[in-house]
C-alpha cells in the first residue's frame, strides 16, 4: 500500500495518502500523527470536575436514573427529526432532553473507568434556556429544525458564559462575546450545551503530544477503544462527544483534517465545508487562509440540518460568501428522499482499493447506481505547507486577541504565549511547545507569502481537478483524512461518513471530496451510502 503521510496540521492531523513523498517533507515531520503510546497526562490538572457542574448540579437533582433509563430508547442514536417527533408527542420536553445529555456527560465523561474527557465546560444557563425553548414551543411561529437541540461547540469557538480556551491555560479566563456561528445557532433556536475538548491550540502547538490532549481538558479518549485507538484531532472532543451520545451534535473546526480525522476515528459524520461558506469570526485561529468550522453528527441528515443553521453571510470575514437561497435547504431533498446515485461518477483511488472497507464501500456505491472510475493519484507536492500556517498564525492570532478575545487578556503575540507557558511548563506544556517556536521563527516577504499561497492553492486544485475533468467526476473517494491537505489548500469541501471497523474494532470513514459549494450534493451522496450500508454502530460501553 502506498505510504500514508499523516499531517497533524492545524485543526487536525492531516493526512496525504501518496506514494511520492510530499516535497519538503521535513516541513511537516514535526506535526505528523504519532504512533499511539502511553500518555504523559491523562486527567486535567487545571479544571476540577465539580467546578464544571457547580452551576447546574442543583437543577439536576430532580432527574433520576429511572428517568434516564426511560428516555434512552427515545434519544440514543436518534436523529433530529425523530427527536422532534418525540417532543411533539410529549415523550420529553427540551428541558428533559438537555438533562438527559447532562446526566450522560456526568455519568461517563470524567473521573471513572469509562471517562472520555471530551467536555471542557457546561453552559451555566443551559437548563434555563431549555425551559425557554419549551415555552416557545407552544407559540405558532415556524421553528427551524435545529430548534431546541442541545449542541456542543469546540472550545476554540467564542461563546458567552463559558471561557474560550483553545485548551490552553493561557486562555483559561478568555471570556468573550459569541462568535458569529454561535449567534447563528442561538438565533435558530439551538441550545448551546457546553464546550468540547480539543487538541490544544487546534493541534498546532506541541508537536510531540497525542491527538486530543489539552492542558485545560486533559486527554480525550476514543469510546471505541479507550486508551487503544487514537481520537484524531484536533476536533477530538467534538467527535468523541457525538459518538458517545453526549449531545445531539457538535461543531468542530478544520484547517486540514481536524474535522475529517476525529469524525472518521469516532464513526461519525464530519463535513469540512468550502472555505467561505461558514464564518470564522470569533474562532481562535491558525490560518485565515484555510480555517473553517463544520458540523459533526451521528448521521447525515443531522449534518445537513446543523450546516443549514450555521450558514450565514458575515461581512467581517474576508472569505465569507453571500449565496442566495443556499443555506436553508441543505436537508430538503434528503428529508424527502429525493437523492440518487444513478448517473453519478466517482473516482476511486487505486491504491486505496487494497483497504477491504474501502473496497466494500465502493461496491455499495455501485449497487446504488454510481459509476466508479479507478484513478491514479496525481504526483503533486504541497511545498511550504507549514510555512503558510506559521505565517498566517503570526498575524491571525494577534488579530484574534485584539478583536475577539477577552479584554482582560494581556497577550499581543504568539511569543507572549510562549513566555507565559515557560513560567509553569509542567502544567501548561508537558509535551513542550515546539510548533509555537516554529511560528515565531518563520519569516517571508509579502511577495514570498503570496506566492506560497498561490502555489499551494493551484497544486491542490491540480491534484483534484485533473481526474475530475478527465473523467467527468462528481467527486473523489478517499479514506478518513488521507487527502485532507489537498482539499484544504484547494479550498474544496470534504465529507466523511462511517464505513465500518477494522478487525480490531477501529472506526474508518469513507470521505467524499467535491467541487466548491457542492455541500448539498455531497450530503445527498453520503446519505444514500449511509442508508444502504448502515455502518455506524454506537460504542458498546456507552449504550
Amino acid at each position: 500500500m502506498k505510504k500514508i503521510i499523516l499531517l497533524a496540521v492545524l485543526f487536525s492531523s492531516i493526512a496525504c495518502h501518496t506514494q511520492k513523498k510530499v516535497q519538503n517533507e521535513s516541513d511537516i515531520s514535526d506535526i505528523s500523527k504519532k504512533e499511539f503510546r502511553d500518555f504523559k497526562v491523562l486527567d486535567s490538572k487545571n479544571i476540577e470536575n465539580q467546578d464544571v457542574w457547580n452551576a447546574v448540579s442543583k437543577q439536576m437533582e430532580d432527574f433520576t436514573e429511572a428517568e434516564y433509563e426511560r428516555l434512552k430508547p427515545y434519544i440514543l442514536e436518534k436523529n433530529i427529526l425523530e427527536l422532534h417527533q418525540s417532543r411533539v408527542q410529549g415523550v420529553f420536553t427540551y428541558e428533559k432532553l438537555v438533562k438527559f445529555y447532562l446526566y450522560r456527560i456526568k455519568k461517563y465523561d470524567r473521573d471513572n473507568n469509562l471517562s472520555l474527557n471530551s467536555v471542557i465546560s457546561i453552559n451555566p444557563n443551559v437548563i434555563a434556556e431549555a425551559k425557554q425553548r419549551d415555552r416557545d414551543f407552544f407559540n405558532k411561529r415556524l421553528k427551524p429544525l435545529i430548534f431546541g437541540m442541545p449542541i456542543l461547540l469546540k472550545d476554540n469557538i467564542n461563546t458567552q458564559n463559558m471561557p474560550t480556551t483553545a485548551g490552553a491555560v493561557a486562555l483559561k479566563n478568555n471570556n468573550t462575546n459569541d462568535a458569529f456561528i454561535t449567534k447563528r445557532l442561538k438565533d435558530e433556536g439551538a441550545i448551546i450545551l457546553g464546550k468540547a475538548n480539543l487538541s490544544e491550540w487546534a493541534y498546532f502547538f506541541c508537536g510531540d503530544c497525542p491527538s486530543g490532549y489539552s492542558a485545560i481538558g486533559g486527554q480525550t479518549l476514543n469510546p471505541y477503544g479507550r486508551k487503544i485507538f487514537d481520537t484524531g484531532g484536533s476536533s477530538s472532543g467534538s467527535g468523541v462527544s457525538v459518538a458517545a451520545n453526549f449531545a445531539v451534535a457538535a461543531v468542530g473546526t478544520e484547517t486540514a483534517g481536524s474535522i475529517l480525522s476525529p469524525a472518521s476515528q469516532n464513526s461519525v459524520v464530519g463535513l469540512k465545508p468550502t472555505i467561505g461558506l461558514l464564518s470564522r469570526s470569533g474562532i481562535v485561529p491558525i490560518s485565515s487562509t484555510l480555517d473553517t468550522p463544520g458540523p459533526m453528527t451521528k448521521n447525515v441528515i443531522d449534518n445537513a440540518i446543523l450546516l443549514a443553521a450555521l450558514y450565514g453571510y458575515d461581512n467581517t470575514d474576508s472569505k465569507s460568501q453571500a449565496l442566495k437561497y443556499y443555506g436553508k435547504h441543505f436537508y430538503t431533498d434528503i428529508k424527502h428522499g429525493n437523492v440518487s446515485l444513478k448517473g453519478k461518477r466517482f473516482g476511486a483511488i487505486k491504491s486505496l482499493l487494497e483497504d477491504a472497507l474501502y473496497a466494500e464501500a465502493i461496491e455499495v456505491l455501485k449497487q446504488q447506481g454510481a459509476t466508479i472510475i479507478e484513478i491514479e493519484e496525481e504526483n503533486v507536492p504541497l511545498p511550504k505547507f507549514i510555512n503558510l500556517l506559521n505565517l498566517d498564525m503570526q498575524k491571525d492570532l494577534p488579530d484574534y486577541f485584539q478583536n475577539h478575545g477577552s479584554k482582560g487578556l494581556s497577550f499581543k503575540s504568539v511569543q507572549d504565549v510562549i513566555d507565559f507557558n515557560k513560567k509553569d511548563s509542567v502544567n501548561t506544556m508537558p509535551y513542550g511547545q515546539k510548533l509555537f517556536y516554529g511560528i515565531v521563527n518563520d519569516n517571508a516577504t509579502a511577495e514570498e507569502f503570496s506566492e506560497m499561497k498561490k502555489v499551494l492553492h493551484e497544486n491542490g486544485k491540480t491534484f483534484l481537478d485533473t481526474p475530475m475533468k478527465k473523467h467527468n467526476l462528481d467527486g473523489i473517494l478517499s479514506i478518513n483524512n488521507y487527502h485532507a491537505a489537498y482539499a484544504a489548500v484547494a479550498e474544496y469541501p470534504a465529507l466523511t461518513v462511517p464505513m465500518g471497523y477494522t478487525e480490531k474494532g477501529e472506526p474508518k470513514g469513507l470521505t467524499l471530496i467535491g467541487k466548491p459549494f457542492t455541500e448539498k450534493e455531497l450530503l445527498g451522496y453520503a446519505y444514500v451510502y449511509e442508508q444502504a450500508s448502515k455502518k455506524r454502530k454506537a460504542p458498546k460501553n456507552y449504550q
